[in-house]
């Protein structure tokens, strides 16, 4: 009797024990990266897939996937209206996207806040950077350009489109977008080769990584200006778009349409999930990204810090270099002057 007691006992319970099992144990999430594998967004979408596992019930496997196009309007369609709304797929996005929706575009298959949103890696305000051997060395040159710059974009949803056509509609600026890039670095590319002259992008990643690190070295490019309403520590010289728009006297209007376009970057770098996964899954999949948020927080803190030093260090040598090249200068013209006397003094000398 004690062992069919313990036959029914274990029958009933092992069932149980399946029921309560995480619904992610040995399942696979799958980021959808909207832009080239490289890319500072991929980059970020690599971290959350090395970290984000161990956080969930279960500790799924994760998987990123690239699918570039139309400035992550192509990948923001895919999460929306073709994956399945389970949350095994995650998308990583531009979180300037929703200007497709608001201008009416036909490609766009989402409505922005329906989506599931799971958290940012951060909040990121923009800058334009110019090639410095280009004629315009302040904003105020590509103002009055009667030759406009050419500035690389990958489409209508980017900061490299919306960011031009703000300060053209706003401060009057003579830009060129030119648009088809896939990615950042095809457009940083085109600068280099010297089909396009500018870029606008996050502040962050131009303190990240290459090539901008040789680029601020060799004093290949220059920022024109930035979107933050203060201006960043690390480039205490360059004007935000808000002081520009106080000095060319913007109209109101417009400048509240700055202001919602500006507003982007406190999407930071969005994570988003399909709509309508259930309640308590997407629960779980905030709670698992706000718990992997603080280690790389701090890491991000420690590397600000850095990047801070890096550039007071940078301007600490080119400000050595700048007066050692001074010095250089003087002394070789004084050594000249010194030959010109010393040939005239001798052209005064009595023939023998």
């Amino acid at each position: 009797m004690k062992r069919i007691t313990a036959l029914l006992f274990f029958f009933l319970w092992v069932p149980d024990l399946q029921a309560q099992a995480p619904f992610y144990e040995g399942k696979t999430i799958r980021i959808v990266v909207g832009l080239p594998a490289g890319d500072a967004y991929d980059l970020y979408a690599r971290i959350l897939a090395a970290h984000m596992g161990k956080y969930i019930p279960g500790n799924p496997n994760f998987v990123v996937q690239n699918m570039p196009g139309a400035s992550t309007m192509i990948a923001g369609n895919y999460v929306y209206s073709v994956a399945k709304p389970d949350g095994l797929t995650f998308g990583s996005v531009l979180p300037s996207l929703y200007f497709d929706q608001l201008v009416g575009r036909k490609e766009v298959q989402f409505d922005w806040p329906k989506f599931t949103w799971l958290g940012s890696f951060e909040k990121s305000n923009n800058l334009l950077y110019m090639r410095a051997d280009t004629p315009y060395k302040t904003i105020h040159d590509v103002h009055k350009a009667s030759d406009p710059p050419k500035c690389g974009s990958t489409g209508t949803g980017s900061p490299s489109y919306y960011m031009i056509r703000l300060l053209n509609e706003a401060i009057g600026t003579k830009f060129n977008v030119v648009t088809g890039y896939q990615g950042g670095q095809e457009i940083d590319l085109a600068v280099e080769k010297g089909e396009v002259h500018c870029r606008s992008f996050t502040i962050t990643t131009f303190f990240a990584r290459e090539p901008f690190h040789t680029w601020r070295k060799k004093g290949f490019v220059r920022v024109l200006t930035q979107t933050g309403k203060r201006r960043d520590p690390r480039l205490p010289d360059v004007p935000t778009v808000y002081e520009l728009m106080d000095e060319y006297k913007t109209p109101e209007s417009m400048r509240r349409l700055a202001a919602l376009i500006m507003a982007s970057g406190d999407f930071g770098r969005p994570i988003i999930a399909t709509p309508g996964i259930p309640s308590d899954r997407a629960k779980l999949l905030r709670e698992a990204e706000e718990a992997r948020m603080p280690s790389l927080g701090e890491a991000r803190r420690r590397e600000d810090r850095q990047k801070v030093e890096q550039t007071e260090d940078e301007k600490r040598r080119a400000e050595e270099n700048r007066k050692a090249e001074e010095e250089a200068a003087k002394r070789a013209a004084a050594d000249a002057a010194d030959a010109e006397r010393a040939a005239a003094d001798a052209a005064l000398q009595p023939a023998p």
